[in-house]
């Protein structure tokens, strides 16, 4: 890569780098795991700078790849959930605002893969049906019913929770 598309992609990678780590907090819902995706997104941007760095898509770009990364680790063994003798503390009332976005969080982590991921892409991202459509390679309609499954799901689990 020549010096200047490298220094291209650096102020692009740091400009986006926090937008890119919440969207992969969103779909993984760990820090830990939301870094590796996003290093290994950065990693493909960077093996395919010179063809898609100028271009205008190239954020559409980068979320797709941060997607098929997060479906391809949700598919590895060693990425499912393990449980454990331990139940969490419970929390005070002073956590009682980070309880309910993390009750998000939980409503957010009981919907599949592809269903969650319409809706951080249509909802979070604010992607439109056909931008979402492209990154998900299906179509509108297969979009429109996936995030309104979703919601309806997220809405039906959050009353149960009540």
């Amino acid at each position: 890569m020549k010096r200047v598309e490298e220094n291209a992609y650096r102020e692009y990678v740091v400009a986006r780098m926090e937008t890119m780590r919440r969207t992969a907090y969103l779909l993984c819902r760990d820090w830990h795991t939301a870094d590796d995706l996003v290093s290994i997104t950065i990693g493909k941007l960077y093996r395919h700078w010179a063809r898609v760095g100028g271009t205008p898509g190239i954020d559409a770009y980068v979320r797709k790849a941060l997607l098929r990364t997060w479906l391809d680790e949700k598919r590895r063994p060693w990425r499912r959930e393990q449980a454990t003798e331990e139940l969490p503390e419970l929390p005070t009332a002073a956590e009682f605002a980070v309880v309910s976005r993390a009750q998000l969080l939980d409503l957010l982590d009981g919907l599949p893969p592809r269903r969650r991921a319409a809706v951080v892409l249509r909802l979070y991202c604010d992607l439109s049906v056909e931008e979402t459509a492209e990154i998900l390679g299906c179509s509108v309609g297969t979009v429109k019913s996936q995030t309104a499954r979703g919601l309806d799901t997220l809405r039906a689990n959050a009353a149960q929770a009540d």
